[in-house]
């Protein structure tokens, strides 16, 4: 079995009992710690990403999202920058949709 099946029983447990009325403060507090440490990871992780971004914005005079709209439709070509560029992009899409869930 996978970390992340084990990962999710066990959360689906946890989400059994709060439905059932089940109320802990250890377990509450434990969430926030996690729930505040993956904030944090991923604020660090965006900031990296969002420096990397700002290096290729520079260099190529366009935003990264003109940029990844424009590399999308086949406009760019296929540089290894551009290709660099559309995937430090795509991880820092995912980490903010990762921040909106989390927050």
């Amino acid at each position: 079995m996978s970390n992340q099946g084990t990962t999710l029983e066990k959360l689906q447990l946890l989400e059994t009992l709060c439905r059932q009325g089940y109320a802990s403060d250890l377990v509450e507090r434990t969430l926030d710690k996690i729930i505040a440490h993956e904030i944090a990871n991923a604020q660090k992780e965006s900031t990296e990403l969002h420096a990397e971004l700002q290096e290729f914005e520079a260099q190529y005079k366009i935003s990264s999202q003109d940029f990844y709209q424009r590399f999308r439709q086949g406009e760019m070509g296929d540089d290894v920058d551009f290709v660099e560029w559309s995937a430090f992009y795509q991880m820092w899409l995912s980490v903010q949709q990762g921040l909106e869930i989390l927050r």
